[in-house]
């Protein structure tokens, strides 16, 4: 089976990390925050605008792993303010256009960067 640490040289990351483990059939995207492409800083814009651009990073981390967002199992989402849960949401149901993963949101203090967001999720995509 074996395991697979994938990186997307489009996409800046903490060293601390790889952007997803592929492990069988299963892909594990680290916390993505709302970063600019090439640059460890939050994207203007709010929740919502950072939730765009959480889903933008992970499309590109699963294309790396010849998978895509559809392929998502369980998606998991830190707001550090409860009170931006809809903006975050709306912005979260934008992207994704068909049957939604299972999902929890959690209330949390804090978030590297100052982000307001952030996101990890598992995705599924058999070997053919």
């Amino acid at each position: 089976m074996g395991i697979k640490k994938v990186n997307c040289d489009s996409l800046v990351r903490l060293p601390a990390f790889s952007h997803a483990t592929i492990a069988g059939d299963f892909i594990y995207v680290s916390g993505i925050l709302g970063t600019k492409h090439d640059k460890l800083e939050i994207v203007d814009g709010g929740v919502g605008k950072e939730t765009e651009q959480i889903l933008f990073h992970i499309s590109t981390i699963l294309r790396q792993c010849n998978a895509a967002l559809e392929d998502m199992v369980k998606v998991s989402v830190y707001l550090t303010d409860m009170n931006n849960f809809h903006d975050m949401n709306s912005a979260y149901l934008d992207a994704i256009q068909f049957e939604p993963p299972s999902r929890i949101t959690v209330g949390v203090k804090e978030l590297a960067l100052g982000a307001s967001v952030e996101m990890e999720c598992i995705a599924y995509k058999p070997k053919v």
